[in-house]
Parts: structure tokens; C-alpha cells; sequence
């Protein structure tokens, strides 16, 4: 069904809009869908507050259930459901495959996760006192979500926010709307009751102002940019609503002199190319020590030719394209103005006739250039040389950002230096992915607020409670 998802019902948008599904890699129209607006949107969270006080009842027992019901429709169908996300994001299918198959991990996990929502009872200094603290559902919960990981994003916030007792109102972005789509599917074909989870697909402007400013949603998730998130902090300081700001990024990697440098820059060109760099912990500011820096720009230069740019299929791989033409701009003016800063282009920064790519890009930069300060999202790839572990950790944590760091070094003095000086909610060693389903997912500094994943996003949508008893 490729329609929004209210109250049990698949529906068209209230004021009949739809908005052009379009295919990022060849241009063309793959779909006309609903698009929705705030109507759309306050008629979602009705439902979803009609239905919370019956939800947050049920048993995390009876909820699991359901979350595994859709965590198996989504392995069922996981190849459907990939082709369709490759098809409005462009990126490979082992990719999108393998981000629907971790989505399906997701709420089978937090169907398990809902079971130990604990509280404890707590020791007193008054004999005749007894005092306890449970967890208990925030309410109906917005989940405004990104289109870089369609499936991914809203599966840790929704999954959670259902698990915990909450119902949901689920904005996804009108790029990736099939994702969205076969979400809700998953959910709906689990059997969730009517109202307990919604999907609009909708102008994200009045939807996001609906949420914030109706006292019936008491929380909202976002995944997406700084500047947007900053929007919905100043909204709900207005009206006291939740948030849990999943934000962008400016990753730094430093790789010491110690390691295997050919090994790391391969590895380096894959982590960094995943989803075309669209990814909020892609690794972006490689700190190279001087000592290996040359040997590591001429590995990452020779393993970005050998990739082509195109449409992914199952028998071949290609890098896909930038979701849209606004993306596309947006990387090629970070490399113009990389050249204007005095940067050195190594290699890279074509385009194609059709589709929103951009070639692979080298630069190697100085610390001082301003354009390294920027959240790139896309196919660059940034190195710097840096001598001495004290500059390079100055270096590195010189951003606003603190979501994700990395670390490459076979020196476990330095290996630790590094992790306990780094103001990043997330640090890597010798690895590209420090998060995971059992995880938790965090950033500090201007990269967001609060957690996704693990037993701490679990935590994110329920409210605590003190009790206390006297007179015993």
C-alpha cells in the first residue's frame, strides 16, 4: 500500500496533494504518493492519543508480540522491501538490503528490551517511609525521520517508543516514501491496533509545527539536521514538548603511524562511500600522521578510481547518487570552495549527464581552512597531515559537532589517550562502527540530545516516577 497509515486505515492526503517519487539516480518519476500537511498530521495524533491509554495497559508481553510479528514480515520480505529503497535512494542493494534486514533486529530487540523496564525500590532514612521508582509511557511520541537511512532511523525510535507503551505519529521524508510505506505495512500486517502507530508522508514545515504545538504529542524523535533541530528546540521551549535530537555530524579519523597504512586506507574508502557519505558518523576529517601521509593519499587515490558511478543492481556494484539535486549542489559547492580555500584537489569531483552524482573526492586540506567545519554528507574525502598526538586531539575536537570519533593506532597508550580525550559521544578503535541495535546511539556538543538504541533508547520515551509510602 503506498499511502499514509491513520488510525488502521490506508488513506490519500486530506487536501488530495501528492507529491513525485523521484529515482535519484535516473531522474525519473517512480511514483505520485500522498502529501499530506498539518491537517493530516493533527488527525494522526488524535488517533494515536485516543489510543494510548489502552496501549500503555497492555503487557510489554503482548506488545513484544506484535514488534515481533514485524520484525519476521520484515525478514519475509526483506528483498521487496530493498529493491524499492534502492530505487528512491540510489544506494546498492547489499546496502539497502542489509539496512531493512538491521530494522528487523531493531524491534525484535526492543520486543525483548520492554520486558525489563525495571524499576527499584529504594532504602529510606525513616523507618516508617517505603519508597519505590517505576517507568511509565511518556505519551504519544512523534517520530519526524531522515531519508539517508529510511528504514534504520524510524525502526530505533519506533520500535522503542512502541515497546515502552507509547503510540506514534510517524512523519517520514516524502525522498524515501516507499520505506516508510513498508513500514507501516510490517506494523500493520503484525496486527498493531488501530491508532497506536501512524504514518504521514507530508510538507514537513506545518507537520512539524503540528507537532510541536499540540498538547496531545508529548515527544518528538527527529533524526536530521543541526539547523533543523535547533528550529524544534526553540518550538518546544514554547510548549515544554520532549525532544530527542539525532543530529549531523563532522567525524574525525586519526590513524597514527603504527599501523598497516594500506590496510587502513582501503577500509577507509569503503566506511567513508557508505551510502554515497550520506551518513551523520561517516568518517569525514582524516588525520594522517606525516610520517605515512603520502603512502595513505596514494592507496585512497588508486581505490577511488577503480570505483564507477550508476544504478545499483544485484549483479554489480556501483557508488549511487546523492538523494537529490539539492544534495548534489551542496557537495559540489563544498569542493569549489575547497579549491578557492587553497585545498588540493587529488582526484575526483565529476559529474554525470543523468542522475545527482558526484565523482569520489580526494582533497587534502589544512587545519585552518574554513570549509573543513562543514558537515559534508556526501562522496569527499578530507585528509590532513598532522605531527604530534597533542595538535592532531586539538584538531580534531576544533567543531561544534561531538557525534562520532575514530581512532587507528596498534599503541594501546595512544589507543586510550585518544578515547578519553575525545569530545565525541561515540568513539571507534581499530573499527567504523562503534554503534550497534545493543548500543547506545549519542552525541554530544551540537550532534543532538539523548539516545537512541540500547537499553538507553528504550529509556528515552518513558517518564519516571518516585513513590512513596509513609506512616507504616
Amino acid at each position: 500500500m503506498k499511502k499514509q497509515y491513520i488510525n488502521g486505515n490506508w488513506v490519500e492526503g486530506i487536501d488530495g496533494n501528492v507529491w513525485d517519487l523521484q529515482s535519484p539516480s535516473t531522474e525519473e518519476i517512480l511514483a505520485k504518493v500522498p502529501f499530506g500537511n498539518d491537517k493530516d498530521c493533527k488527525l494522526a495524533i488524535d488517533a494515536a492519543y485516543e489510543a494510548f491509554p489502552t496501549w500503555k495497559k497492555t503487557t510489554p508481553y503482548f506488545r513484544a508480540e506484535i514488534l515481533k510479528k514485524a520484525a519476521n514480515f520484515i525478514r519475509e520480505n526483506v528483498e521487496n522491501f530493498a529493491i524499492e529503497t534502492a530505487k528512491e535512494t540510489g544506494k546498492p542493494m547489499l546496502e539497502a538490503r542489509g539496512e531493512w534486514l538491521v530494522s528487523a533486529n531493531l524491534f525484535e530487540w526492543y520486543a525483548e528490551e520492554g520486558k525489563r523496564n525495571y524499576g527499584r525500590i529504594i532504602p529510606t532514612n525513616r523507618a516508617d517511609k517505603r519508597s519505590s521508582v517505576i517507568y511509565q509511557p511518556v505519551g504519544v511520541v512523534g517520530v519526524i525521520t531522515a531519508w539517508n537511512f529510511p528504514a534504520y532511523n524510524p525502526a530505533r525510535a519506533v520500535a522503542a517508543a512502541l515497546a515502552a507503551g507509547c503510540t506514534v505519529v510517524m512523519r517520514g521524508s516524502e525522498f524515501t516514501a516507499f520505506s516508510s510505506f513498508n513500514m507501516a505495512l510490517a506494523l500493520h500486517q503484525a496486527g498493531i491496533p488501530n491508532g497506536v502507530y501512524n504514518l504521514i508522508n507530508s510538507e514537513p514545515i506545518s507537520s512539524g509545527a503540528e507537532m510541536i504545538q499540540n498538547p496531545k504529542l508529548h515527544k518528538i524523535s527527529f533524526t536530521g539536521s543541526t539547523r533543523v533541530g535547533k528550529i524544534l528546540m526553540d518550538g518546544a521551549s514554547k510548549t515544554a514538548t520532549k525532544l530527542s535530537l539525532e543530529l549531523g555530524g563532522n567525524a574525525p579519523v586519526i590513524i597514527e603511524n603504527d599501523v598497516d597504512v594500506a590496510t587502513v586506507a582501503k577500509q577507509a574508502v569503503v566506511a567513508k562511500l557508505r551510502n554515497c557519505g550520506q551518513v551523520c558518523v561517516a568518517p569525514q576529517r582524516f588525520y594522517v600522521h606525516t610520517s605515512i601521509f603520502n603512502e595513505f593519499i596514494a592507496v585512497v587515490k588508486e581505490q577511488l578510481a577503480q570505483i564507477q558511478l550508476g544504478v545499483n543492481g544485484n549483479a554489480v556494484d556501483f557508488m549511487g547518487p546523492l538523494i537529490n539535486k539539492t544534495q548534489q549542489l551542496n557537495t559540489l559547492s563544498i569542493i569549489n570552495k575547497a579549491k578557492e580555500q587553497g585545498a588540493t584537489l587529488h582526484y575526483g569531483g565529476q559529474t554525470l549527464e543523468k542522475g545527482f552524482f558526484v565523482q569520489p573526492t580526494l582533497i587534502e586540506a589544512k587545519q585552518e581552512q574554513e570549509f573543513i567545519q562543514t558537515e559534508f554528507f556526501g562522496p569527499i574525502f578530507l585528509a590532513i597531515p598532522f605531527d604530534t598526538q597533542e595538535q592532531v586531539l586539538q584538531w580534531a575536537n576544533q567543531t561544534e559537532y561531538g557525534l562520532a570519533a575514530y581512532v587507528f593506532t596498534n599503541h594501546i597508550a595512544k589507543a586510550n589517550f585518544y578515547a578519553e580525550n575525545l569530545e565525541f559521544g561515540m568513539i571507534g578503535i581499530n573499527e567504523w562502527a562503534p554503534h550497534g541495535t545493543e548500543l547506545p546511539f549519542s552525541g554530544w556538543k551540537h550532534s543532538g540530545i539523548g539516545h537512541e538504541s540500547g537499553s538507553e533508547g528504550l529509556k528515552e520515551y518513558l517518564e519516571l516516577k518516585l513513590i512513596s509510602y509513609g506512616g507504616f
